[in-house]
């Protein structure tokens, strides 16, 4: 009895701080769960009544989340019960659970959840290829009604007097347009860098100083590793110049903001054709500056030009670099 006592008394009781960990990790795992996959995996092993209630959900999410529980089953063609074996089959504890996470799934935008508009010229409906160019029309006839030449003035003004430009831009089209800034300025004559990396990103913003100018680029303005790089870069001095979204977070740090924003089209397959309005932006910069100081612009471009043609690998009278 000793021994057990001492035993007892040796043992360490259990954690409540590992429980609590392992509850909130519970916790977070299932509020990320991406419950439209859950279903589309599940569906084909479930019984014929129950699938016709995936297939009910999956036609319209939208529908199943503000539906009570008989008339999704209607919908599905089933009884009130099978809806709630559904459930449980994708693991939910019931209906109520199901409908929350499915409100989840809804944050993404109905575009990635409903049917793809159908295209085709015999149906007397536009083909992808126009759908995609009107698309791209659009975008920078939007840019033309948004931007404003005294920013642009502005903003050239502030990268003529820097001592470095820093170019900035997350997420696969920001990130090339960030690069894309890179390659039109260094060869203006300005000493410019480009990053994408959110750690590298706020370890250059805070290496800089007032005789800098970052140019940072985020077609919604709310990236945080693209907003906090910013904010270290403005309270070390340095000047904030940004291609963005108007009244973004992005936008509203910046000390010169060059606002854009074109909406997406409800169509998921297509190309985002917001990046053709940013590129538009990009290149007035450029060439805004590049007009402040014409012939020593043009000499430059003589050089590379020359460089490449003497190289073998540029036409003279093609674009500057292939």
């Amino acid at each position: 009895m000793k021994r057990l006592k001492k035993s007892m008394e040796s043992s360490d009781p259990p954690s409540t701080t590992t429980h609590s960990r392992a509850g909130f990790s519970l916790l977070v795992s299932k509020a990320s769960e991406d419950i439209i996959s859950i279903v589309k995996q599940t569906a084909p092993s479930l019984r014929p009544s129950e699938r016709r209630v995936a297939e009910a959900v999956l036609a319209d999410v939208n529908f199943a989340v503000h539906s009570a529980n008989g008339a999704l089953a209607r919908r599905a063609g089933v009884s009130e019960p099978t809806v709630t074996r559904f459930s449980r089959a994708v693991g939910c504890s019931g209906l109520r659970e199901l409908k929350v996470k499915l409100a989840q799934s809804l944050v993404v935008g109905r575009i990635y959840l409903e049917e793809p508009p159908q295209e085709g010229a015999d149906r007397g409906k536009p083909t992808t290829w126009q759908l995609i160019l009107e698309d791209i029309h659009r975008a920078i006839n939007s840019a033309e009604r948004q931007l404003v030449i005294e920013d642009f003035d502005r903003a050239a003004e502030a990268v003529r007097s820097c001592s470095k430009l820093t170019c900035f831009g997350v997420g696969g089209g920001s990130t090339m347009l960030a690069e894309e800034a890179k390659f039109r300025f260094f060869r203006l004559g300005i000493a410019v860098s480009n990053y994408s990396d959110g750690e590298l990103m706020r370890m250059v913003a805070a290496s800089l100083d007032k005789k800098d100018v970052v140019l940072a680029i985020s077609m919604t303005g709310k990236p945080r590793a693209i907003v906090e790089a910013a904010t270290i870069a403005k309270e070390y001095g340095a000047t904030i110049i940004s291609i963005t979204k108007p009244n973004s977070p992005l936008a509203m740090l910046s000390d010169i903001s060059l606002g854009l924003y074109v909406p997406e089209t409800p169509n998921a397959l297509k190309p985002t054709a917001a990046r053709y309005a940013f590129l538009a932006a990009l290149d007035l910069l450029a060439a805004t500056f590049a007009y402040r100081n014409p012939r020593e612009t043009q000499e430059r471009m003589r050089r590379i030009k020359y460089a490449l043609v003497n190289a073998g690998s540029g036409d003279a009278d093609g674009p500057l670099g292939d």
